[in-house]
């Protein structure tokens, strides 16, 4: 049987969608299993629980799975308007597309598709002539038991599981924020559309989060004031934004008010430069820059009643302002001082959560730099750890908590346990960057390249924050490096050294892709810049550590330390 919808052929048989021209279209199993339960129950809500207990049947993953299925469904459906696979009340999906049986004409004898074997899928979101025949077109309900009859058992089982248990994360009676429908404050002609799709981006991205109940903003609604008014009524917190255009950019101005008493929780602003080739990634950038700092006050705010830093009290607060105002680009010099800083705060304070979560930051960047010897590397991994368990203990869904937790995990190469964590950061701010990196750097160092690569993209797509830009873009190269790939590696290594060079590594790797593509001389320059900021470094210590790492990762590094080594890294 194949299922035909808006051009589009499923064949059940082969695992196959085809397109309007009858090319099949390449979609990762899972993804294509929720296709095919989707398209099973047209007009049908699905809540993400049931779609995740059919997918990943007795296996456990984060919802970022899921949003990732759903993403290469659209991507491959062309429903950038999310118009086939339409986002429902609660955070369920549902497939609204007109649907025909088509009967297979192929010889008795064509042999059954071996089913795919269930596999752990915690990768992030990625961006990725019918024949003629006779068709008999059916009512939405008839088609979904018609489909049910020819799918695989997987499937209909699927259909038809019931909501296993609630999640645990979701409050009795979760906040409700309302989202207001972007306001266009410019004369550009392309002005309302682009804030019609802010708004939907934005809706789209707030309904992922857990914990919390959205109102999306209501398009028939006659007058914004009686749209501002239905919201108030039922919302606890609001989201107002506008759209302007100043010369070259767009600029979304967007705010998070409490409902009840009018206080702006916070304000977010971000401009991108206008590009009439690329409308879609500048509505998904001005969204995601404002999304990911009122995300984050949200969090805040339903968390802890306050901000992170706000909430500390005294000397405390003082020096997690001061240790971590350049946690990323402190020096040696300043190391130490912000660590006596941060520890007299937690001698001061024992509970202080704020503070032992900024203590642990700051030893994961004193270990990363080889600021302590062996033994203080040690006594500062053991302390981090039982910090940052007791935070989690207290305040378990806290953005903070949970991305320090998550950088921990990544740094003591506890991948599985990071992309857990990391998982449940992302559904707490879906567009939290540094996240999506350490998910891309536990997926290349399990061994899983392609997936590595589709996160570090769709971090880069999100670029929030962008104090962590240089990351991902590291990470695209990266990926694209270990995937022999040295000719597409090159520009993300060198966009990524162009803000910073951080240890000197990224010359490395780009001394690696240079080599691979016969590009000596700039090999050996590159290699060069990175032992002047890594002295002493081999052959023998320029990798991290591979415990828990895959066979294919391990394979693949030694090759890429065998570029470097001919590019001029001394051997021993």
């Amino acid at each position: 049987m194949i299922v035909r919808f808006a051009g589009f052929d499923l064949d059940q048989q082969h695992a196959e969608l085809r397109g309007h021209d009858g090319v099949p279209i390449k979609l990762r199993p899972k993804t294509f299993e929720m296709l095919r339960l989707l398209v099973a129950n047209p007009g049908r809500v699905l809540s993400k629980q049931e779609l995740m207990e059919a997918v990943w049947p007795e296996v456990h993953v984060g919802e970022d799975s899921l949003f990732q299925c759903i993403r290469e469904i659209r991507n491959a459906l062309r429903d950038d308007r999310r118009q086939m696979v339409k986002l429902a009340s609660g955070g369920g999906y549902i497939f609204t597309a007109d649907i025909a049986i088509v009967a297979r004409d192929v010889p008795a004898a064509e042999p059954e598709l071996q089913p795919v074997a269930a596999e752990l899928d915690t990768a992030l979101p990625a961006d990725i002539a019918t024949a003629p025949a006779e068709s008999r077109w059916f009512s939405r309900g008839r088609v979904a038991a018609a489909i049910a009859l020819g799918l695989c058992t997987i499937v209909g089982l699927a259909a038809a599981t019931p909501l296993f248990k609630p999640n645990l994360i979701f409050r009795s009676s979760p906040p409700v924020v309302a989202i207001m429908a972007i306001a266009n404050a410019t004369e550009d002609p392309r002005g309302s559309t682009m804030a019609n799709e802010i708004s939907a981006r934005l809706t789209d991205g707030f309904a992922r989060i857990d914990g919390i109940s959205v109102v999306a903003p209501a398009s028939t609604a006659p007058r914004p004031e009686q749209v501002a008014a239905a919201a108030t009524a039922s919302s606890d917190f609001e989201i107002h934004g506008e759209l302007q255009r100043n010369g070259p950019s767009w600029t979304l101005r967007a705010r998070l008010i409490q409902t009840a008493t009018g206080k702006v929780e916070g304000v977010a602003t971000v401009s991108v430069e206008a590009d009439d080739n690329a409308p879609t990634l500048q509505q998904t950038r001005l969204a995601a820059g404002v999304g990911d700092v009122l995300a984050r006050r949200l969090n805040a705010s339903t968390e802890s009643g306050t901000s992170a830093v706000d909430g500390a009290a005294g000397g405390a607060k003082a020096a997690i302002e001061q240790a971590t105002a350049s946690i990323n680009s402190v020096t040696l010099e300043r190391f130490g001082m912000a660590q006596t800083m941060l520890q007299n705060a937690l001698t001061e304070q024992p509970d202080n959560v704020d503070a032992a979560v900024a203590l642990a930051a700051l030893q994961m960047r004193g270990i990363q730099m080889v600021w302590y010897n062996p033994q203080e590397a040690a006594a500062a991994e053991a302390q981090a750890s039982a910090n940052l368990e007791r935070a989690l203990r207290t305040r378990p869904n806290a953005i903070p908590v949970l991305e320090t937790y998550c950088r921990f995990l990544s740094a003591t190469n506890r991948f599985v346990e990071s992309l857990v964590i990391c998982a449940r950061a992302l559904s707490r701010d879906p567009w939290d960057g540094l996240a999506m990196y350490l998910v891309g750097l536990g997926q290349l160092n399990l061994g899983r390249f392609e997936d590595a690569l589709a996160t570090f993209q769709q971090a880069d797509r999100y670029d929030t924050p962008a104090v962590s830009r240089w990351t991902w873009l590291l990470g695209i190269g990266w990926a694209h490096l270990m995937m022999d790939r040295a000719d597409d590696a090159l520009p993300w290594l060198q966009r990524s050294i162009a803000i910073t060079a951080a240890s000197g590594r990224p010359y490395m790797l780009l001394a690696a892709a240079h080599q691979r593509l016969g590009q000596t001389e700039e090999a050996q320059a590159a290699m060069q810049k990175g032992l002047r900021m890594r002295p002493g470094t081999t052959a023998l210590n320029v990798s991290p550590p591979m415990k828990n790492t895959s066979p294919l990762y391990r394979e693949v590094a030694g090759r890429i330390v065998q570029l470097m080594v001919d590019a001029g890294l001394p051997a021993q």
